[in-house]
């Protein structure tokens, strides 16, 4: 990125100072080396963001922030509707809710290593994964709806999980004011065959190995020791929370001159909070989450059984589970008062702090977990929330490592056989119905997850707890 016009206000953060059009400042998280890497695009996404209407505080770009569709992804900005704030379909993304979620198991890499082929398989077969990707159960338009307004508390209600499972789930499973209706019949058919399905593109199920632990008290809140096994789960809202997206986008667009909003880019397509429009992509947005939640909730049940029919006794209790790509109503002290105001968070993860209200009961004295998903072969790692980033990005974190090229760009430099050979090398059995799909998210697509981490821990949002190494992979 071209450092002109940015203002270096500490070793890992960069401001812009408002001009032009711009509302706000914005804050860009990195530190050198991550900034000079970072595509321009980035910088003239976030400053696009600034000059939307209702926006308070900076909007922020998170250490792995990359070129999005309207906002950056890494990309995190507050509106107050009582100041004409708004809602941008493109400001949460059209896999809304998508999200990770992380399942402790109490095995150990030997426990896996003695099954480790049959056992990769068996994941691969009962875990459906890929593009147009269709599961086992089918829902008519009552049981749809009803898995719209309940999340993963109806999930567990029908059979898929336990209750135990809830409140290690944000919002405890189930986003209130979801208004299913909102949602078109092209968007309920779309999801009627996909629940319980992985999808492709950066999508995943992971076996995991705990390598590195550096913050043991609070590793063990979580359940982690080092040399055990966990599941982790990274999926969305499918074929759903795009329609919603595509449909909603194409509204606000053209109802954005009748409310005076001049876009900058039409990819930031808004609605005034409270309009009818941005009112009914609220409802829709609610429900898309609640779809993802829902979906993550009966892949847990799904990877369970298929846990169980190898490891006899094994439990798989939730560690957390967090989305990115929302929008939510949140309190924050904002310009040194408490502003109730919508927080969009793009390829961004909340990082609550020690003591926050949202906190579950189980962490509130720790701080939340924030997991952040590597790159296939990659580390992933989990992270506890900072009290610091509730001033300093609206208590938010980095979600993964960030692409450092298209997925079009990785195809032409790597073949998927080629990559598979590659991390088999290193022992990381990696399953998809997908060729082209293991090239696009080659490890070298992505930017280093090691220093995203680092610098989202030096700069205050997030502390490291632990490192995660693959030893399965079912992508789609």
């Amino acid at each position: 990125m071209d450092r002109t016009g940015l203002n270096q206000i500490g070793d890992y953060a960069w401001r812009i100072d408002p001009a032009g059009e711009m509302r706000a400042p914005a804050i860009i998280f990195a530190d050198e080396a991550l900034i000079d890497d970072m595509d321009d695009k980035v910088r003239e996404q976030i400053v696009n963001v600034t000059t939307l209407p209702g926006i308070v505080g900076p909007a922020y770009a998170m250490p792995d922030a990359h070129w999005g569709y309207g906002f950056p992804i890494g990309g995190v900005a507050a509106f107050a509707p009582e100041e004409g704030g708004v809602i941008s379909a493109g400001g949460v993304g059209f896999d809304i809710s998508c999200g990770v979620r992380l399942l402790a198991t109490g095995l150990s890499r030997a426990d896996i290593e003695a099954v480790k082929l049959n056992f990769a398989h068996e994941l691969s077969r009962a875990i459906p994964a890929g593009v147009g990707s269709k599961g086992r159960i089918v829902l008519d338009d009552d049981e749809l709806d009803a898995m719209l307004a309940g999340g993963a508390g109806w999930a567990v209600r029908q059979g898929w999980g336990r209750a135990e499972d809830l409140p290690r789930i944000e919002e405890n499973g189930t986003m209130r004011g979801a208004v299913p209706e909102f949602i078109s019949a092209k968007a309920h058919k779309r999801q009627r065959k996909e629940m319980g399905t992985l999808g492709s593109g950066n999508h995943y199920l992971e076996v995991q190995e705990v390598v590195q632990i550096y913050d043991v008290d609070v590793a063990r809140r979580f359940g982690l020791d080092a040399g055990r096994i966990v599941a982790m789960i990274h999926c969305g809202s499918r074929g759903l929370g795009h329609q919603i997206g595509t449909e909603f986008l194409r509204d606000m667009a053209i109802s954005a001159p009748e409310h005076g909003i001049r876009l900058p880019d039409r990819e930031l397509a808004c609605a005034p909070i409270e309009s009818d429009l941005g009112q009914r992509y609220i409802g829709a947005m609610r429900a898309g989450i609640n779809c993802a939640l829902a979906n993550r909730q009966i892949l847990t049940h799904l990877v369970r059984k298929a846990f169980a029919g190898f490891f006899a006794g094994a439990d798989l209790p939730v560690v957390y589970d967090v989305s990115h790509n929302t929008c939510k109503e949140e309190e924050h002290v904002i310009d040194g008062r408490m502003r109730r105001v919508f927080v969009h968070r793009k390829g961004a993860t909340r990082a609550l702090g020690p003591g926050a209200s949202q906190l579950p009961e189980a962490f509130v004295d720790c701080g939340q977990p924030v997991i952040i998903g590597g790159s296939m072969g990659t580390s992933s790692f989990v992270l506890v929330g900072d009290a610091r980033s509730e001033a300093m990005s609206l208590g938010s974190a980095c979600h993964g490592a960030g692409r450092a090229m298209s997925r079009h760009a990785a195809a032409k430099l790597w073949k998927g056989r080629q990559v598979q050979d590659a991390l088999a090398s290193e022992g990381i059995i990696v399953k998809s119905p997908s060729s082209r799909g293991i090239a696009e998210e080659a490890p070298g697509a992505y930017k280093n997850v090691d220093a995203v981490v680092e610098v989202a821990e030096k700069a205050g949002l997030a502390r490291r707890v632990a490192r995660l190494k693959p030893v399965i992979c079912i992508k789609g």
